[in-house]
């Protein structure tokens, strides 16, 4: 009997990223209508965070590859 292979959530592999200390995604609404967003608001909403530690056990049973 051939063995079956966890598969990883692939909208999950898309949004979040495997690290030392657990997974990093992207902060949501910087993606449209930024025009009426302060520049201090869309600079401070750059780049990746970090999860929260209550989310992280719930990623992991999505991705269980990385």
């Amino acid at each position: 009997m051939a063995k079956l292979k966890i598969k990883s959530n692939r909208g999950a592999a898309k949004r979040f990223k495997k690290t030392a200390k657990g997974f990093k995604h992207k902060q949501s609404f910087r993606s449209h209508i930024l025009t009426h967003k302060s520049t201090k608001r869309k600079r401070q909403l750059r780049g990746m965070k970090q999860l929260h530690a209550a989310d992280r056990q719930l990623i992991a049973r999505m991705l269980p590859n990385l």
